[in-house]
């Protein structure tokens, strides 16, 4: 039988409780599931996680592990399949991966409570945690340089506000959003989930969210979103009398913030993480940058959604993990405001000039754990001994790098940015000795597993542990006793989870045992080779070892609480340490950056100026320096006021289509607080980036390659503003010639008149060149090309001017075009080009052989067509005799043979 959906569930319920009343198990499966219908149920069984029904088939599909069965539910085998608890992290990853959530139920009581109530009793059972893409917490199951956010959109009347977490770190943020950003918003914050209400999943908005993110996307109650009781649960979550303390809400931004953390209180069973404030992301506060920019500049994933080759993985040379996360961060959200731009440029320029210091900084970050994401864990009560240590090693490098930075501070003063990062980590002292002592070296995975406390941090642990011990040195002595007294020298005593301790001795030695020996000897097991046994003595001292050991583990246990107790009490203070760090991991690496690279500090100013000498793509050039042993050849660009649009042309391969993307790079990477790859930089702030490059099609909206190009560019020429940067290639080259040339013309003319912002827009259509003579900000640029005994040399250089030519023959025959079609373009091209200069393009087509051809089939056709017409004209059926009726056939088939 298989359970395909609720309702069938439903009804196997009832119908278990009416049939199988002999079924406990089930019917607390059953009783379970029905509350997490949406996920996977992993059902703890003892070591395993245990999948039956519709659950099991799906996941041993995902999972690729056997499906196998257990037993029969009304009369038909029940499918199931498992996975050790002890492996549940990687198994759980990829069902997560393949976008499934999964809800775990563990055992809540020790299977003898359970037998104590009865033979058919079922050991107690809940669901202690949901598993969603947006509430991951384990490092197994969270990509190292991401964060991993879930985000919500409210909406309160025509307010749209959304607001994004990550659990893993405490990050929390909101922003008040119009519907035509707030994908760009999406596209920003990344996320890994959405929630939206259920109503709005029915209206066009929703739709539109539900099309472009899929199964990213988990639909919500309406209630979820109630503003009111939202405002209520942050300020209960921040123990705040009202949330101004924090900043001026929409009703829109509340009610996401609240969904936030009502569907975290669902997901973790009522366990909170600690969060840093909610902040606040006001309007203009960051360059925005729409889905289809983000995609064309491949920032932090390249075209096919790869991370590695976007320019966030070829400039980024930080070391921690939170470094990688912040340096994305900033990547995706360059600032607006000049000011804290240049905070970030001052902090940078400082450690470019304290290189040695810079040095040792880079040094010791590379000994830095996560302490964020630790610090998630053990406040969430899923951290272990390991997630400790992180604390105490990431606080310990901390204090170190804060010292030498202090130190270096006294020559050359820092700016406050990195001041600020510094402060605090001198308050860790004794928490770092704290957990010096109480750590062992070895720690394992899970606090349960016990032995993680160092020796001398605990005298009654001491004691325990000491008792166990001696208990299994007199094992061993007892061992050796035994074997002398029976005269067995491969007697063993060993020990497993189902018979405790036992004396092992194969079966042929077990008959050699002396009378007086074996009748102490208390029979336990018969295996094939072997017989096991116990002994008063041996179960005595075993009880002894198994009470020390257990009282040890339960005070180890209590120790670990005790630690992460002092964690908690440090917690903000903690974070902050981490988030220090992580800034300084971010502008050691952009000073690295900076000085390998040789990028230069941007000037940045409120005005419309655009003035790069010498830039370059920091992408490309890598390339190029890796695979092709070759340099980048740098470009100007100078969009200045007196000519802020300029009209680009060229061939293709020249270099057009990296020229316009390496601007928008330098934009990004200046406004982000970095260093660019430039001679020269001077920007006036952009608050809106736009790039229309390439050409694709949507075929899962139904959309061509062209309708994709007209929709992007309507947002641009609709949104952009007189501060914006956009770049544009190719409009109007996905239809036919004139409807392209006129599209482009208007476009070209529409950015120059009314968005009156800086933009590069690259063509092949060359009569757009006239439009200088009447647009006056407009000015012309091309590709530089050199012609040399009959080849074309692309150098890559952009100079003033038109270009006159495309030279896409060339391109053809590079691509490796037959050499017949390479021969018959030069041919059509040479008369085009001359009936053109003529002016009798259209007579010269039709001359030539191709169409000619076409025209004198189509006046044979005409001419066929004329016949046929007048003989059915002069036709008259009522009155033809039977042999009249048979010669007009005669005649119909002799015009139709001819033709």
């Amino acid at each position: 039988m298989t359970i395909k959906n609720n309702e069938e569930l439903g009804a196997s319920i009832q119908t278990l409780e009416k049939n199988s009343p002999h079924t406990p198990m089930m019917a607390q499966y059953f009783a379970i599931k029905k509350e997490h219908r949406d996920c996977l149920l992993f059902y703890r069984m003892g070591d395993f996680y245990e999948l039956f029904f519709e659950d099991a088939v799906k996941a041993s599909a995902a999972l690729d592990i056997v499906l196998t069965k257990r037993g029969k539910h009304i009369g038909s085998d029940i499918p199931m399949c498992g996975v050790p608890v002890q492996a549940a992290d990687t198994y759980i990853s990829r069902l997560i991966r393949s976008g499934y959530r999964v809800a775990i139920c563990e055992q809540v009581e020790d299977p003898s409570e359970a037998k104590r109530r009865g033979s058919k009793s079922v050991v107690a059972r809940e669901v202690v945690r949901v598993v969603t893409p947006g509430t991951l917490t384990e490092d197994t199951l969270l990509e190292r340089g991401r964060n991993n956010y879930l985000a919500a959109i409210g909406r309160a009347q025509k307010e749209i506000g959304v607001a994004w977490i990550d659990i893993s770190t405490g990050e929390f943020f909101c922003q008040g959003v119009n519907q035509g950003e707030l994908f760009s918003i999406l596209a920003r914050v990344d996320p890994r989930e959405i929630l939206v209400s259920e109503s709005m999943l029915r209206e066009p908005l929703g739709l539109k969210i539900q099309r472009e993110f899929g199964d990213l996307v988990t639909s919500l109650v309406d209630s979820q979103f109630d503003s009111t009781a939202a405002r209520g649960r942050l300020e209960s979550v921040f123990a705040v009398a009202s949330l101004e303390a924090f900043g001026a809400f929409t009703r829109a931004e509340v009610s996401a913030a609240g969904a936030l953390l009502d569907y975290i209180d669902l997901t973790q069973k009522g366990l909170r993480p600690r969060l840093d404030g909610l902040e606040k992301i006001l309007d203009g506060e960051v360059m925005e940058i729409d889905l289809a920019t983000r995609r064309n500049l491949e920032i932090t994933r390249t075209l096919s959604g790869e991370f590695k080759g976007s320019l966030n993985t070829v400039i980024d040379v930080t070391t921690t993990g939170a470094g990688k996360r912040l340096l994305t961060t900033w990547l995706s959200a360059p600032l607006t405001d000049i000011e804290k731009i240049s905070h970030r440029h001052d902090s940078i320029e400082w450690q470019i000039r304290a290189s040695l210091c810079r040095g040792v900084i880079r040094t010791h970050l590379r000994q830095v754990p996560d302490i964020s994401r630790s610090l998630a864990r053990l406040t969430l009560d899923r951290g272990g001994p390991r997630d400790l240590a992180v604390i105490r090693d990431g606080l310990k490098q901390g204090a170190l790098i804060s010292d030498v930075m202090r130190a270096a501070f006294d020559s050359d003063p820092a700016p406050e940015l990195l001041k600020k990062q510094v402060q605090g980590f001198s308050n860790f002292g004794h928490l770092i000795d704290l957990l010096d002592a109480a750590l062992d070296d070895n720690l394992p995975l899970k606090a349960r597993d016990g032995g993680f406390i160092a020796k001398g941090f605990s005298q009654d642990l001491d004691e325990l542990v000491g008792m166990r011990d001696l208990g299994r040195d007199h094992i061993m002595k007892m061992q050796l006793e035994y074997a002398r007294r029976t005269g067995v020298p491969s007697l063993k005593i060993k020990h497993n989870n189902v018979l405790g301790y036992f004396i092992e001795v194969t079966a042929a030695a077990s008959e050699k045992i002396p009378p007086q020996e074996k009748e102490k000897f208390i029979h336990r097991q018969t295996l094939v080779n072997a017989v096991r046994y116990t002994t008063l003595e041996l179960t005595d001292l075993e009880s002894r070892i198994s009470r020390a050991a257990a009282e040890a583990l339960a005070l180890e246990q209590g120790l670990f609480q005790g630690l992460i107790d002092k964690i908690n009490e440090f917690a903000d203070d903690i974070s902050g340490a981490a988030d220090g760090l992580a800034h300084i991991d971010v502008i050691s690496a952009l000073s690295e950056l900076a000085v390998t690279k040789n990028f230069c500090r941007p000037i940045l100013e409120e005005s419309s100026v655009f003035d790069i000498k010498g830039g370059w793509h920091p992408v490309v050039e890598a390339v190029l320096a890796r695979e092709a042993d070759c340099n980048f050849i740098p470009n100007d660009c100078s969009l200045n006021p007196d000519g802020r649009l300029w009209l680009l042309t060229g061939p293709n391969m020249a270099g057009k289509s990296t020229f316009l993307r390496q601007n928008a790079i330098i934009a990004i990477l200046a406004q982000a607080g970095s260093f660019v790859p430039a001679a020269h930089a001077r920007i006036g702030i952009v608050d809106r980036l736009f790039s229309r490059v390439g050409a694709s099609d949507d075929l899962a909206r139904g959309r061509s390659t062209f309708m994709n190009e007209m929709v992007e560019t309507a947002a641009i020429l609709n949104r952009a503003t007189e501060r914006s940067l956009i770049i544009l290639d190719e409009i109007g080259r996905g239809t036919a010639t004139f409807d392209g040339l006129s599209i482009a013309w208007s476009v070209l003319e529409y950015i120059h008149e009314v968005n009156k912002c800086r933009a590069l827009f690259a063509t092949h259509f060359h009569e757009l060149t006239k439009l200088s003579e009447s647009l006056p900000y407009l000015k012309c640029h091309t590709m530089r090309v050199k012609e040399w005994r009959g080849d074309v040399v692309f150098l890559h250089e952009v100079i003033k001017g038109a270009a006159d030519r495309s030279y896409g023959i060339h391109v053809g025959t590079l691509a490796g075009l037959p050499s017949p079609v390479i021969k018959r373009a030069k041919e059509v091209l040479n008369n085009l080009e001359s009936e053109k200069n003529g002016g009798r393009t259209g007579a010269m087509v039709n001359n030539l052989p191709l169409f000619r051809h076409r025209d004198e089939a189509d006046e044979n056709v005409h001419k066929h067509q004329l016949k046929l017409a007048n003989l059915f004209r002069d036709a008259n059926p009522d009155s033809m005799t039977p042999r009249e009726a048979l010669e007009f056939v005669y005649r119909l088939k002799e015009v139709v043979t001819d033709f």
